[in-house]
């Protein structure tokens, strides 16, 4: 099976079994791949997973720390097609991650496929919450430009809300919503974002009939004593904003999003899935249980990504039988791993250059 062959589909409509068998049969066929074509990936399965690959818990699962110190890829040279990578901490070092053609295509249908589940086909005119800026080198992109720049083909007569001095363009949004006031309209932006340059301005505003998607950012806000709920409860009671969805994704899988349904849960879509692994010992553990989120995805052709340990914390819900329609596993992320237990999952997948 092909990865394009997973678009055949309608968005989280497999079941169960059907999913384990077609996404275990495809990531079995890219690890693999991905041994033949990456030293670096070959050895560290070789030193770290030697256990034979039987079922989708014994596919290798490599730290998302190691993009930022290893160059992992599996093309040669003269099929890079662009390099993204990750925003980081001031001062943190940022995950390179090589994509060719194909790859970058597969990304931009999943995340297509996925947004449209949520948007309908009908492109609405879009307020992004971030400057425009971002995008004007096309080769090369942060996590951030590369969001901005994969949601904005979901929108039309686009308005960004800061210039490019991050400095907020107040007549510029007025002129905005005056022309589509009768219009659904679409907002964008990354959590954090939002927060700072939309709800903690005096921008009053009525936007009932506007769907905002935004996500990441939330460490920022949590200091704040900021939650999903809270988040939500804001936003509705300053603007009006009822349609309001979080997704969970990093530029280490770009495309494989896992965004929130009406019930406030995550959700795998057909080509992605999650397993969750206990902090001490990495074996998987059950249903509405605490641990580290595994993510994996056939997206990445052309590195070695597909399958990730993440530095998140989350629990799984349930499975194909969510409230709210959608197939699939269903969960959600209570934070981030304390630094001590980062530095365990380090000295766990430290390896010998």
């Amino acid at each position: 099976m092909e990865a394009e062959d997973f678009f055949k589909y309608k968005q989280f409509s497999l079941d169960k079994e059907v999913k384990q068998n077609l996404l275990f049969e495809h990531l079995r066929s890219l690890h693999s791949k991905h041994l033949t074509n990456s030293k670096e990936y070959a050895k560290i399965c070789k030193n770290l997973f030697t256990q034979p690959v039987q079922t989708i818990y014994d596919l290798p699962y490599l730290p998302v720390s190691v993009f930022k110190n290893h160059d992992l890829k599996s093309i040669p040279e003269n099929e890079l097609f662009k390099i993204l990578t990750s925003s980081g901490t001031t001062g943190s070092i940022p995950s390179r991650i090589y994509l060719d053609k194909q790859t970058a295509l597969l990304q931009t249908k999943a995340l297509s496929n996925i947004m449209q589940y949520t948007l309908g086909k009908e492109r609405m005119p879009m307020l992004i919450i971030d400057t425009v800026g971002l995008i004007k080198d096309r080769n090369s992109f942060s996590a951030r430009g590369a969001g901005v720049l994969g949601m904005s083909v979901f929108g039309k007569s686009h308005f960004y809300l800061l210039d490019e001095n991050m400095q907020l363009n107040e007549s510029g949004l007025d002129d905005f919503l005056k022309k589509h006031k009768t219009q659904p309209l679409l907002l964008f932006g990354f959590t954090f974002m939002v927060w700072q340059y939309l709800y903690e301005q005096t921008i009053q505003a009525d936007l009932s009939n506007a769907t905002l998607i935004h996500s990441g950012g939330w460490k920022k806000l949590m200091e704040k004593s900021v939650d999903n709920k809270t988040f939500k409860q804001k936003m509705r009671d300053k603007f009006g904003l009822s349609r309001v969805f979080n997704f969970y994704g990093m530029v280490e899988q770009v495309g494989s999003v896992f965004i929130e349904c009406e019930q406030g849960y995550l959700h795998t879509p057909n080509f992605a899935d999650v397993i969750v692994r206990s902090p001490y010992d990495f074996s998987p553990v059950k249903n509405l249980q605490e641990g580290i989120l595994q993510v994996l995805s056939i997206l990445p052709q052309s590195y070695p990504g597909l399958s990730l340990l993440t530095e998140d914390l989350g629990t799984i819900h349930g499975e194909d039988d969510c409230l709210c329609g959608r197939k699939g596993k269903y969960f959600t992320i209570s934070g981030r791993m304390q630094k001590a237990e980062l530095r365990g999952c380090s000295d766990t997948f430290a390896y010998t250059n």
